[in-house]
């Protein structure tokens, strides 16, 4: 499979990722506002629990992915990178640049 093909499909699936895990966080995030209980509880649960953390890096890191992607896309629609070499070094940049964001993004949350 192509590497442009690999970088078109992870987009779509970082937005799948996205969109459902935007809700577990409006739900901490309601939670933290109710109340102060409710924002030691959320704060408490962030800070110790490794299935709460491992959920928050895996949406951080689909937000750094899918941000490279739009940006990506973004210079494809001003004209850029639509020659096939030039897709695919812009493909490859897209990657490299996002699993550097993703590591970051572990190094901040852990």
């Amino acid at each position: 499979m192509p590497v442009t093909a690999i970088v078109s499909i992870l987009h779509r699936i970082t937005g799948i990722i996205l969109f459902v895990g935007l809700m577990f966080l409006f739900y901490a995030f309601d939670l933290s506002l109710a109340s102060q209980e409710g924002f030691d509880q959320v704060a408490d649960v962030l800070q110790n629990n490794f299935l709460a953390k491992f959920i928050i890096w895996g949406v951080v890191s689909a937000l750094m992915y899918h941000f490279v992607a739009g940006v990506k896309h973004l210079f494809m629609d001003l004209g850029h990178f639509e020659e096939l070499d030039s897709g695919r070094q812009a493909a490859v940049a897209n990657l490299v640049i996002a699993g550097v964001l993703v590591v970051l993004a572990g190094v901040w949350i852990w």
